[in-house]
């Protein structure tokens, strides 16, 4: 059971994902499951069925029928188990899984807009020249005005810092963004990938619900930073729920970074598609990842705000607030925040 969505399972052999309320059509799960099932991708639930009906005159999707994975467990689960152990062996393997996945969606058929045939002045296509850095740039802004108290006032302290950190959004005309945009997952984190009896697996392909804006067609590197940020925010429900020592948890969560970012590049690399992945655009969206947690904390669920709040002490309470400090080196799922599962 999860908080949007109603899931039933049929003699351990079948889930029946009912969607609360029914999806108009056309939605995105059916096409991305098929598409992944032709290119050869499995590790998801292997989808068996769209149920469909008419809704108030209109075409609605209102279940997914998939097969059931046993022993599953998702992120919110074992990978805090990960972070309190301080093991990182798995971040290889879901590297790995992610890079596949993005492959896969990579040959998606699409029809290409007016905007991205068009292209800037820059050369750059539309999507990446216009759009990102005013989204990135709305989503701290935003953050700024919903974050109250203490929190509300660091954040405010810091907010300049952060905004150098969205410069990698304006590459410079010398050496542009040019990554391709694919289809994306579009809420990849870790409450998405279950561990269960044969190893890993992605699932939920129905889009974020809490981003009205976002196009279904992104950089790859969208999805890398919510996974990313993910493992930092296990890192602080380790902290906060199972009594991990900040700065363990911290190490814990780089180190698993670093392991997922290499499996991924070494995996796209492996299938002569290092172009999927624009490392300059990880950071800014981790950035931006975390504002959108906090835009969800202060609409949805006021005691997430520590996950979010967490992770940015642990990137910037080392740094000046002053705008001339350096950049760090290197939305939110209302179905999945392992807050929720708090009686």
């Amino acid at each position: 059971m999860d908080q949007t969505n109603h899931s039933v399972i049929v003699d351990e052999q079948v889930v029946v994902k009912w969607l609360t309320p029914p999806a108009p059509l056309p939605h995105p799960a059916p096409d991305i499951l098929a598409h992944l099932v032709e290119a050869g991708f499995n590790d998801t639930a292997p989808p068996y069925a769209a149920l469909t009906g008419v809704v108030d005159g209109r075409e609605h999707l209102l279940a997914l029928v998939t097969g059931y994975l046993p022993d599953a467990r998702d992120g919110w689960e074992w990978c805090v188990d990960e972070a309190v152990a301080g093991t990182t062996a798995f971040a290889a393997a879901v590297g790995r899984l992610t890079a596949d996945l993005h492959l896969a969606l990579s040959t998606l058929p699409h029809s290409p807009t007016t905007a991205e045939t068009e292209g800037t002045a820059t050369g750059l296509p539309a999507p990446l020249g216009v759009g990102l850095v005013e989204r990135a740039e709305a989503a701290l802004s935003e953050a700024l005005a919903v974050t109250d108290g203490e929190d509300g006032v660091w954040l405010a302290e810091r907010a300049e810092v952060m905004r150098r950190e969205l410069d990698a959004l304006t590459a410079p005309v010398t050496k542009p963004v040019t990554t391709p945009l694919i289809r994306i997952h579009g809420d990849l984190h870790v409450g998405q990938i279950l561990q269960w009896r044969d190893g890993y697996a992605v699932i939920d392909f129905d889009g974020n619900p809490t981003v009205a804006d976002a196009g279904p067609r992104q950089p790859a590197a969208r999805d890398v930073a919510q996974l990313t940020t993910s493992l930092e925010h296990v890192a602080q429900v380790a902290i906060k729920r199972r009594g991990t020592p900040p700065d363990q948890a911290a190490a814990w969560a780089r180190r698993a970074r670093a392991g997922l970012l290499a499996a991924y590049r070494d995996r796209l690399a492996a299938r002569h598609r290092p172009d999927l992945l624009d490392e300059r655009l990880i950071r800014p969206f981790e950035v931006e990842q975390e504002c959108r947690e906090l835009i969800y904390a202060a609409r949805h669920l006021p005691r997430w705000r520590y996950a979010p709040m967490g992770v940015l002490h642990t990137w910037y309470d080392a740094q000046k607030t002053s705008a001339d400090t350096p950049a760090a080196t290197p939305t939110p799922n209302p179905a999945r925040k392992p807050e929720e599962n708090i009686a």
